[in-house]
């Protein structure tokens, strides 16, 4: 059985996709400055979880564009939703099976990268991708608001039901 913190993973993504239900590419593409547009959004969540449960995990990095495009940082752009929906899927099948393995013991490990030993712990890690991604399933809803889109989840979603409070 995965780690509690995992299900919340898996429903926060999921939630995230929920709120791109109805997008289309041209307004995944609009920026409303300052904030990124939508699709640089999925590109960028699909950059922390490659760099933080590939890279910062296993070693991997089988996207290279995603790490230098879509970094914390990087300059905006305007991508293809399906080839940044392409991309995400791709990088979150990959770090599914870690993720269904991760033990507590584990997510208490302190990141070692080159023989370093960094100060983040792979827990810290998966609190912070789950944030990351309310964050900008948040901003992406204003985005759509702002675009006059309707009919929005507008509450989160059958938490109960698919990621209900589960003790370790």
């Amino acid at each position: 059985m995965p780690h509690p913190l995992v299900y919340q993973l898996r429903f926060t993504r999921s939630e995230f996709m929920r709120g791109l239900e109805g997008v289309s590419d041209s307004d995944a593409r609009q920026r409303l400055m300052p904030m990124n547009c939508i699709s640089w959004n999925v590109g960028h969540l699909a950059w922390q979880e490659q760099r933080y449960f590939l890279f910062f995990a296993q070693g991997l990095m089988p996207f290279p564009d995603i790490n230098r495009l879509f970094a914390y940082g990087a300059p905006g752009s305007a991508p293809v939703l399906a080839e940044m929906l392409a991309a995400w899927k791709s990088i979150t099948s990959a770090v599914d099976p870690w993720l269904e393995a991760v033990t507590s013991e584990k997510l208490q490990e302190h990141v070692v990268m080159d023989g370093e030993v960094h100060p983040y712990i792979f827990g810290s890690l998966l609190q912070r991708v789950i944030y990351h991604y309310w964050y900008h399933n948040g901003e992406n809803q204003a985005i759509r608001q702002a675009m006059g889109h309707h009919g929005l989840p507008d509450f989160v979603g059958d938490i109960d039901g698919e990621a209900p409070y589960r003790p370790e």
